[in-house]
């Protein structure tokens, strides 16, 4: 076996982690990056932010409960929560507006645990996103699962596993990640029914155990994964420090990319 691939193993999910995943739809690795490879992710980000702003300028907008969207291609660009806010919230895809932010989806600290949680030694992207909470006023996530959204668009929604990757120290002052432990094991839940555009993407609050929510404080440079199932969310950024991140999520090799509908199988483009 080559020293390259002996090296990826290095990245693979132990006993221990793999049982921690199943049991509460979580595991972290904390500081799986260093800073000098998160201080180019951060730079990467905001040249990704530069051209959303411009492809927001002749992109289509359009409102949903008084939030605005913009639409560029295959592009969706959110904003901050009010009809004229000019600061994004998130952007997917995003990787396709940066070569450095590319060359993530690739890496086999992210890769090798993913071929683990998919089930396959050959996968590929299903999508992804920036995250970006503005200091003192990125706004918080509901309460939600990922895979209601999804189940419209994928045959194989129990197999498309989250990473989520800290540009930032990410603290309860900035609005970090939280779970709800365990939370997954239902599979898809029930969304709310209050009569608004977006309620039902959100988890009805009956379906799940709120005071099992674990806060995830990492230092940049840590991965989360998580599991489509998994009822997450997060509060608001009242602190002086952003709160930037970028979440993965693959899916057995062959099939399109959410948005796009093209193939991006690990190792090539495609």
């Amino acid at each position: 076996m080559s020293g390259d691939r002996e090296a990826q193993k290095s990245f693979e999910l132990t006993s221990v982690e793999t049982q921690c995943y199943e049991r509460d739809g979580f595991l972290v690795r904390r500081a799986a990056f260093e800073t000098r490879e998160i201080a180019e992710l951060r730079q990467a980000a905001e040249r990704a932010v530069d051209l959303a702003q411009a492809l927001s300028e002749e992109g289509r907008t359009y409102i949903l409960d008084g939030k605005r969207f913009v639409d560029s291609s295959y592009v969706t660009i959110q904003f901050e929560q009010s009809p004229w806010s000019e600061t994004i919230r998130v952007i997917e895809p995003v990787h396709q507006l940066d070569a450095r932010l590319e060359a993530l989806i690739d890496d086999p600290r992210i890769v090798e645990p993913m071929r683990h949680l998919v089930g396959s030694e050959n996968i590929a992207l299903w999508t992804d996103k920036l995250n970006l909470k503005r200091p003192g006023k990125g706004s918080g996530f509901g309460w939600h699962q990922d895979s209601p959204y999804w189940r419209h668009d994928s045959a194989h929604v129990d197999l498309l596993p989250n990473v989520l990757l800290a540009f930032d120290d990410a603290t309860e002052a900035n609005g970090c990640l939280r779970v709800i432990r365990a939370s997954h094991t239902r599979g898809c839940l029930p969304g709310t029914s209050d009569g608004t555009q977006l309620g039902g993407f959100y988890t009805d609050p009956e379906q799940f155990d709120e005071s099992q929510q674990v806060s995830i404080e990492v230092p940049a440079g840590s991965l989360v994964f998580f599991s489509p199932h998994l009822v997450h969310g997060s509060r608001p950024n009242n602190s002086d420090q952003p709160r930037r991140a970028i979440i993965l999520t693959y899916q057995p090799s062959g099939f399109p990319m959410l948005k796009s509908g093209e193939t991006r199988n690990i190792g090539h483009a495609g």
